[in-house]
């Protein structure tokens, strides 16, 4: 139980389920009802078919390309801790206002439910790294991967309800809230980080 919390813990820190609603508002400000529930629910279902490729598929990559894991783990961190920097000072979530703001104004970016909403605001790097690091921590049995992709699962759950009621949370909230909210969970995320690095190096570097 311990180890699905952790899991679960680390992506809705990378995910960022409330940051994700002021910014899905703005991608569908011009849309009814019915078209933002269709986006709210296809994005995440997109973002888990992701995941579970790159849960079953990702380590193959890195063998492909002579990437051992202690390498991946130490680079993972080091990307897990620049997303926690953005979250703590507000980057990352004016980051994804661009990401928003440029997909409305290209004429391929029509079905907002791929991108830029399932790629790459919730399977981003940070998602995709989370994945590889889990499985290769607790994916060596089918209950392992079980763990990680039910942990994956229900943040996605939890980021399409979110989703749904966005206006009714941005009315709730607020941004201030919502800003409070992605600033704690950074510094949440910078600690994962810095104990992956220390993880990678140890991997590499045994403790005498």
């Amino acid at each position: 139980m311990d180890d699905f919390v952790s899991a679960l813990v680390i992506f809705l820190v990378v995910t960022d389920p409330v940051g994700l609603v002021p910014v899905f508002l703005g991608l569908t400000r011009d849309f009814d009802s019915r078209r933002k529930r269709m986006i709210a629910l296809r994005g995440p279902a997109i973002s888990f078919a992701i995941i579970v490729f790159f849960a079953y598929f990702g380590k193959m990559v890195l063998e492909a390309l002579s990437i051992g894991m202690p390498a991946f783990r130490i680079s993972g961190g080091a990307l897990l801790f620049w997303i926690a920097f953005e979250m703590l000072f507000q980057a990352r979530g004016e980051r994804k206002e661009r990401t928003a703001t440029a997909a409305r104004t290209d004429e391929e970016a029509h079905d907002l439910a791929v991108f830029p909403l399932a790629i790459p605001l919730i399977a981003g790097p940070g998602a995709i790294t989370s994945t590889l690091l889990l499985m290769d921590r607790y994916g060596g049995s089918a209950g392992g991967q079980a763990l990680v992709l039910g942990a994956a699962a229900l943040t996605l759950v939890l980021i399409a309800v979110s989703l749904l009621v966005a206006d009714v949370m941005n009315r709730i909230l607020g941004r201030t809230v919502i800003h409070t909210v992605t600033r704690v969970l950074g510094i949440v995320l910078a600690a994962l980080a810095a104990q992956t690095i220390i993880s990678g190096i140890t991997a590499v570097y045994p403790p005498q």
